[in-house]
């Protein structure tokens, strides 16, 4: 007799989200950020030391970036489905 064998439709998170500060951001990739939603696109070129920053964030409160992916320029339909499956709301 063969069992039955079913899946979850639950989302299962097999691994968690690299999570950072704006000082913290040392690798290129596509952050999201926990508190707006909000996308950033940070090429290896941003991170040079020694170097102009290309970005620069000015804010009373603390925020924290979620890496949603090691390539910076994933697709945003890729981007907002991995905020999907880890609870971050995209405003994107």
């Amino acid at each position: 007799m063969e069992q039955a064998r079913t899946r979850s439709v639950e989302p299962q998170h097999l691994f968690t989200l690299p999570e950072v500060t704006w000082a913290d951001l040392a690798e290129p990739g596509a952050y999201v950020e926990r508190g707006s939603g909000d996308l950033y696109r940070i090429p290896k070129e941003a991170l040079i030391p020694a170097g102009s920053p290309i970005i620069h964030k000015e804010s009373v409160g603390a925020s924290r970036l979620v890496q949603v992916s090691k390539n910076p320029f994933v697709t945003t339909l890729e981007a907002r489905l991995r905020c999907v499956q880890h609870n971050i709301e995209p405003n994107f």
